[in-house]
């Protein structure tokens, strides 16, 4: 959770503190342009009238400086659409108090013209220097300190053309109140429009964690193009031609459920689980649930595997490995078994609550018929498995056995390590 923003300070993590820097920037980046523009047609709409009403020197002398502001504002403009503006903030601050400083040199020009045609000042606009100082504040917003140094060096360079002029302590006392005045309702805006903009982006970046912990809980259950297809109010319904189901199960859970607690037994569960998990990322397989105490897994749905049946035989060595450790992690003995089939499968998503992508076919039925052949700590496969194996090499002989609901069928045990160094080369 991120801590409220203080009210002249940033965020004290650092990490936090950029990105809101530059996610507020890149949202305030077409007003920034659009302020610049709007400067920009100031001047030139100024540098139009001009002519008609100044002297041939006051015109001359007012031309340099309004296109020098025109030059400034266009490259400050051009400046925006750099990649890496928004992360130097600094860029507005130079590039706005050298406006600041041109327009209020344009602004002494014109009054020294106004004062010697004797016109009266409250009847005429000059080019007003509260259009930059707006300018900043907003573009400064988030920070206060920032803004703060820029006021003070746009009020020295103001000081520093005014003071010369010599003008008299009234009309001096006056237009600092004036600019003092002014420049305190822009930094109450400035607080204002940073502290809200602070208090968006800690609501909407708590909103962002969130959200990314829903997705993550939500492609943890379901295969991301999966998603993509719910959202989207599409049907998920998928067929794999040559996919390798596993099935593992736990030898004696029943008995063992009557010997222990719940809590132990569950402790015993989610090591099995945990590490069956950490072998299905290890090796590319795709785990579809558990059933009880049996893990269903399968090797080329979802989750690309090459040879399906060597990566299925593959993952079930390696959690078949692991009973030791998990036996010593529950202190209790542990048995799996495991069986393989390959063949075509179908997946998808049904119901409208819980959901959860699944698989159907006889390739899931057999594979579950298969585990309960294997010996304790052992992998049973089929002969559609055995014959897309790349090495037969570590597999006993064919057995012919009876499976319910299926019929004979050719059943090959898998070779422990041991077992299978010790197996002569099987012809292929």
């Amino acid at each position: 959770m991120i801590e409220a923003p203080r009210l002249f300070g940033a965020f004290a993590d650092r990490e936090t503190e950029a990105r809101y820097n530059e996610r507020a920037r890149t949202l305030r980046l077409p007003f920034v342009r659009l302020y610049g523009v709007i400067l920009l047609l100031v001047m030139i709409a100024y540098s139009i009238v001009n002519p008609l009403f100044l002297s041939p020197t006051d015109n001359a002398d007012l031309a340099v400086w309004m296109g020098l502001t025109i030059l400034m504002g266009g490259a400050y403009i051009g400046v925006t659409f750099w990649h890496r503006y928004v992360l130097y903030p600094m860029i507005d601050f130079a590039a706005l108090l050298l406006i600041s400083l041109l327009i209020s040199r344009i602004n002494l020009i014109l009054f020294d013209h106004f004062i010697s045609s004797g016109i009266e000042l409250r009847a005429v606009g000059v080019v007003n220097r509260l259009i930059v100082t707006a300018f900043a504040a907003v573009t400064l917003a988030g920070r206060p300190r920032l803004f703060l140094a820029w006021l003070c060096g746009d009020v020295i360079g103001w000081l520093g053309q005014i003071i010369p002029a010599g003008i008299a302590l009234s009309a001096f006392t006056y237009a600092l109140l004036s600019y003092l005045s002014g420049a305190l309702i822009m930094a109450a805006i400035n607080l204002a429009v940073g502290l809200t903009s602070r208090s968006a982006f800690r609501l909407a970046d708590t909103l962002d964690i969130e959200r990314a912990k829903n997705e993550e809980l939500v492609l943890n259950m379901l295969p991301p193009a999966a998603v993509a297809r719910i959202r989207s109010g599409l049907l998920v319904a998928d067929s794999y031609a040559d996919a390798s189901v596993i099935f593992i199960d736990m030898v004696g859970f029943s008995a063992l459920a009557k010997r222990v607690s719940p809590g132990h037994l569950v402790e015993l569960l989610n090591g099995f689980f945990n590490h069956a998990d950490a072998c299905a990322r290890e090796l590319g397989i795709e785990k579809v649930k558990t059933v009880g105490d049996a893990y269903l897994a399968i090797a080329g749905g979802n989750v690309p595997s090459g040879n399906s049946a060597d990566a299925a035989i593959a993952f079930a060595r390696a959690v078949i490995a692991g009973v030791p450790a998990i036996a010593a992690g529950a202190g209790v003995e542990v048995g799996l078994r495991a069986g393989i089939h390959s063949g075509p499968v179908v997946g998808g998503v049904i119901g409208a609550t819980r959901m959860a992508y699944d698989y159907w076919g006889d390739t899931v039925n057999i594979a579950a018929r298969l585990e309960g052949t294997a010996p304790r700590n052992g992998i049973a496969v089929s002969e559609s498995t055995w014959l897309r194996a790349r090495d037969r090499h570590g597999f006993g002989p064919a057995t012919t056995l009876t499976l319910k609901g299926v019929g004979d069928m050719s059943v090959y045990h898998v070779l422990l390590d041991d077992e299978a160094e010790a197996q002569p080369p099987a012809a292929a």
